[in-house]
């Protein structure tokens, strides 16, 4: 470890999540360097009070601890291993956090490489948004080694609310988000659909989020995505593409299991098409907007 008592952590990747993480990980006390492809979110974090670095490389130089907050396990490879990646430079018995989303094969796959040069592997993706993330209340669904779930303790205690230890070895973790994926896409796909066949039917949509969330009917997504429905804000917490990603990882995982999944199939039908009818970075609330576009349906701040 560093000379300093408190680990040094290089945060890679300051987007929504990741930004709110390298605050939380500050706030606690850690020493933090953050790195994003954007020059703008580096500074932001600098002027914050955080150090900046310009590449992986670079960031985990002085770091015990890395945490990369990217979109896709491609993300992730490059940052480990490609040109000018933290790999490279990490030392001995530091451990690389990884959080992204990603089929379980591909997490075991980063992590054996990782390890075969002595250094420690957690996969260890994320739930709850960007709010929680800047409130170091995330949940996290973490596994890997004793000694990478003991380096990165300190950057865990400081970003988590709930930690769930889920096996000694990588894959177990990004295996269990694939299974809140699922639920999540399916409950997106169906909250909108419900939410737009109700607008059809004439009714009026706040009374139908007032009753149904009080309903056996409501869902966590329902809850929390539909007042972007009733508010007609698109703005993206979390865009369409991502569960385009993710519920496609869970067809290719489904497909090499022999495992049927009709309803999360077509739930990734529904956000496919919400993309391809030019809504992709928009909020995952959009497959509403999908559904109203399709059936001539008003809803909330359609022009």
């Amino acid at each position: 470890m560093s000379s300093s008592a408190k680990p040094h952590v290089a945060v890679i990747g300051l987007g929504s999540m990741g930004y709110g993480m390298a605050t939380s990980l500050k706030r606690a006390g850690l020493t933090v360097t953050g790195c994003d492809v954007s020059a703008d979110a580096v500074a932001r974090f600098v002027a914050d009070g955080g150090k900046g670095a310009k590449t992986p490389a670079e960031a985990a130089r002085d770091a015990d601890i890395v945490v990369s907050v990217v979109v896709n396990a491609a993300q992730t490879e490059a940052i480990l291993f490609g040109k000018e990646g933290a790999a490279e430079t990490l030392a001995m018995d530091a451990v690389f956090i990884s959080s992204a989303t990603m089929d379980p094969d591909i997490a075991r796959r980063l992590a054996k490489q990782l390890e075969a040069t002595g250094r420690h592997y957690l996969d260890a993706p994320i739930s709850g948004g960007a709010q929680r993330a800047a409130q170091g209340e995330l949940t996290i669904l973490a596994s890997g080694s004793a000694a990478a779930f003991a380096k990165a303790r300190p950057a865990l205690d400081a970003m988590a609310a709930k930690l769930y230890e889920l096996g000694d070895a990588a894959g177990q973790g990004a295996a269990f988000k694939m299974i809140n994926q699922l639920l999540a896409g399916v409950h997106i796909a169906a909250a909108s659909e419900a939410i737009a066949f109700a607008a059809k039917q004439g009714l009026d949509i706040r009374k139908v989020y007032e009753v149904i969330t009080a309903s056996a009917g409501n869902s966590w997504m329902f809850e929390n995505r539909m007042p972007h429905v009733l508010d007609g804000d698109y703005a993206p917490r979390s865009a369409v593409e991502i569960f385009v990603k993710d519920l496609g990882i869970i067809q290719d995982m489904a497909r090499n299991a022999r495992f049927p999944v009709p309803v999360s199939a077509a739930a990734l039908q529904m956000f496919l098409m919400t993309a391809a009818a030019g809504m992709g970075r928009d909020d995952d609330a959009s497959v509403a907007r999908m559904y109203a576009q399709v059936t001539g349906t008003k809803l909330p701040g359609a022009k």
